[in-house]
């Protein structure tokens, strides 16, 4: 199959990676579910790559997520611009970096603090910016806002203050 390839290239290259950086461990791969349904294709060629920590001490995970995410984030935008160069369109796949629950526990908070903010807009019919979020995080943020067709969400200013403004559709 297809997709298996593009996750066993993804589980090699991380697992190359991070023993090019000292560390020894297992990646295992897995196929993202949608929360669509099978017909998402936003989630056809989405693999999670997860560090399997049992190998690791608990300063080595705090190295390896780094503050607020940023290692995990780094390591996840290498996965994806290195994987997929060259690739034909169909052949490209979008890859997570998981380690320690560390993006689901983030993707909770995450939704937590959107739909916070879906209210307050909702409620005062201002436009509101999160400014806490990774491009990675705001990509996600723009993913579940696309379910709401009375609001819009974009993003705003420049590296690393860049930031995501929910507003009304239509402002």
């Amino acid at each position: 199959m297809m997709s298996d390839t593009r996750m066993q290239r993804g589980e090699q290259w991380l697992k190359e990676l991070l023993q090019l950086s000292g560390f020894s461990v297992e990646i295992k791969g897995d196929k993202e579910e949608s929360t669509l349904g099978e017909r998402d294709p936003l989630s056809l060629n989405s693999y999670w790559l997860t560090i399997e920590e049992s190998n690791l001490t608990e300063n080595q995970i705090q190295v390896l997520i780094g503050r607020d995410g940023k290692a995990l984030d780094a390591m996840q935008y290498l996965a994806n611009s290195i994987l997929n160069l060259n690739q034909e369109s169909n052949e490209q796949a979008s890859y997570t970096v998981e380690l320690n629950g560390y993006r689901v526990r983030r993707l909770a908070e995450i939704r937590n603090m959107i739909e916070e903010v879906v209210d307050r807009v909702r409620n005062t019919g201002q436009q509101v910016e999160v400014k806490s979020l990774s491009s990675a995080e705001r990509r996600q943020v723009h993913t579940l806002l696309k379910g709401f067709e009375d609001l819009e969400s974009f993003s705003q200013g420049k590296e690393p203050h860049r930031h995501l403004v929910v507003r009304p559709f239509s402002w």
